[in-house]
């Protein structure tokens, strides 16, 4: 008799997923992921942002799996612009990065999960399955990343700039002739940016600012 209740017993409905990542072979092995386990629907596939907000609008998936560096818009964008236009939607972003500050970036942005892509294998599923449920997923090495960092102070986007034109290997005045600052003005902005930062020098600022996500490397 249980095994005749079993039969007809409906199974539970699949959730619906969508995978936006410029590279194909990602999107490829993320479908492979999907499809093994059987509890999943690939049901949309973008390769940047403007795509994934119209594949969103197109399909309504239940969950979107959101990477951060496209071309033509960039993952938070994209997740800025589904949730203003679905404030209910379910994303998680896919990412190389372990910052805390591109973590915050994409929670306010409206992320509710953040996944690195080096274990998409051992946790897609359980990342999906927790954001569907309205619960948030962040992996335990993140989160010490964010608790680490919660009191720390974070730069200006002026000082962000100045800090992205020092990694490109740009002199103070160089630096201050493309920002239209005087040199002295530049000088300033990285003293503010070495004890912000706790760097000893401009190297190991843009060091700590890749590892943190404040600069892309």
């Amino acid at each position: 008799m249980d095994e005749l209740e079993d039969a007809f017993r409906p199974c539970p409905a699949r959730i619906r997923v969508m995978v936006v990542d410029d590279h194909p072979l990602m999107r490829e092995g993320i479908a492979a992921v999907l499809a093994v386990s059987g509890r999943y629907q690939l049901v949309a596939e973008a390769a940047d942002g403007r795509e994934a907000v119209e594949q969103f609008v197109r399909h309504q998936p239940d969950v979107t799996l959101m990477d951060l560096q496209m071309p033509v818009m960039g993952g938070l964008d994209a997740i800025v612009a589904i949730r203003a236009l679905a404030p209910q939607a379910r994303l998680i972003v896919l990412t190389t990065y372990k910052g805390d500050v591109q973590v915050l970036r994409a929670l306010k942005s409206g992320a509710m999960g953040y996944l690195l892509k080096s274990v998409l294998r051992t946790e897609l599923g359980d990342a999906i399955d927790k954001v569907h449920a309205g619960q948030r997923h962040i992996p335990p090495e993140i989160a010490v990343e964010l608790a680490a960092h919660i009191d720390a102070d974070t730069l200006s986007a002026r000082e962000a700039q100045v800090l992205r034109f020092v990694a490109h290997g740009n002199s103070n005045k160089r630096v201050a002739l493309a920002l239209g600052i005087a040199e002295e003005t530049v000088k300033a902005h990285m003293s503010t940016v070495l004890a912000k930062l706790g760097a000893r020098d401009r190297t190991h600022a843009v060091t700590i600012a890749i590892k943190r996500g404040i600069l892309e490397p």
